[in-house]
């Protein structure tokens, strides 16, 4: 049976097994076809300030206010997330936030570096805000649940910071998209 196969939703209420997941491969290759907003998610750690580009980051509800943020254990910045249990979601404007979105994808290790190519400010955690963001969420970690080599990690919003740009970016088909 493929995965889409409505066998599969017979065998669910059934209690049978249901088909094998899709291939990792199959798996990637289908996330490059959803359109995502890029962001630079921040924290504090015992080294001082930290950070990873993210795409993976959504609304949970409004009452409270929470989003979740997939987090790689792997990530250096998972330890700082989880020992101070604050993070701020920045959403990146236009084409000019595409060099510090790679910056923080990796392309530069130093966490000052990266640091040094933004303008960055606090709110109400302490967690970097970068001040030319779409719009910044400030947010205290109120659960984490790990799920294959990420952790969900459930942020309560305790402060907001909507900056003046009317753009976003936006990734999709492996590559950067810009919206106005």
């Amino acid at each position: 049976m493929s995965a889409t196969d409505p066998r599969d939703a017979a065998a669910a209420l059934a209690g049978e097994p249901l088909s094998a997941a899709v291939s990792r491969e199959l798996y990637r290759s289908g996330m490059a076809k959803l359109p995502a907003a890029v962001n630079i998610i921040t924290s504090l750690g015992e080294a001082g300030r930290c950070g990873f580009t993210a795409s993976a980051v959504c609304s949970v509800t409004d009452s409270p206010p929470t989003l979740l943020v997939c987090v790689n254990r792997t990530n250096q910045s998972h330890k700082a997330i989880a020992a101070s249990r604050v993070l701020c979601v920045n959403t990146l404007a236009g084409p000019h936030h595409e060099a510090l979105s790679m910056a923080f994808a990796g392309g530069v290790k130093n966490m000052d570096e990266r640091f040094a190519a933004g303008d960055w400010t606090t709110l109400v955690t302490g967690a970097p805000v970068l001040a030319e963001a779409t719009v910044a969420f400030d947010c205290r970690v109120t659960h984490m649940a790990e799920v294959g080599t990420h952790d969900v990690v459930f942020c309560e919003v305790l402060g907001i910071h909507e900056g003046g740009a009317a753009e976003g970016l936006v990734y999709f088909g492996r590559r950067f998209h810009h919206l106005a």
